[in-house]
């Protein structure tokens, strides 16, 4: 028997998140440590949830608020070897490539400032991540006008020219 369970998660105001899939015990150091070498002096925790011997949360990070939002989205979910990364003074594409290079990086569920809720499917076993729901549904197609609003927006990043 499987249930089905929507998670939302609690995003911090003004932060990003990266939620992932990964599937061994040094996964937080070596998120932590493609954070640190991406972003000098970026804000963040992370928190991986382990799958098997004790099975606890792991948590590590540069900034304790930011650690305590990952160390709660990861014990929301409640699903092993998932990760999740809460960052400010960055953006998930400052980190992303760094991350998915993690060799105990399976994948990447999302990378968003957006409201997310987890799907999360649950047995006798435990608990597992289906995908998730990241933001809202379209609600039209671009036209020439927020084609424009989209190039100046990038360049106001400063993520183009």
């Amino acid at each position: 028997m499987v249930s089905l369970q929507l998670v939302p998660l609690a995003i911090p105001e003004g932060a990003n998140i990266v939620l992932g899939q990964s599937h061994f015990i040094k996964t937080v150091e070596d998120v932590f440590e493609a954070m640190v070498n991406s972003v000098p002096g970026v804000q963040f925790g992370v928190a991986f949830n382990e799958a098997s011997g004790p099975r606890l949360t792991r948590s590590d990070g540069t900034d304790e608020a930011l650690r305590q939002a990952a160390i709660d989205m990861a014990t929301a979910i409640g699903a092993g070897h998932i990760f999740v990364v809460v960052m400010r003074s960055a953006f998930p594409i400052n980190v992303l490539r760094a991350i998915k290079d993690v060799p105990e990086v399976c994948g990447i569920f999302c990378a968003t400032a957006n409201p997310v809720q987890v799907v999360v499917a649950e047995s006798d076993q435990g608990r597992g991540v289906l995908g998730v729901i990241d933001g809202s549904s379209p609600l039209g197609v671009e036209g020439p006008e927020d084609k424009q609003d989209r190039h100046a927006m990038l360049r106001r990043f400063g993520y183009k020219r």
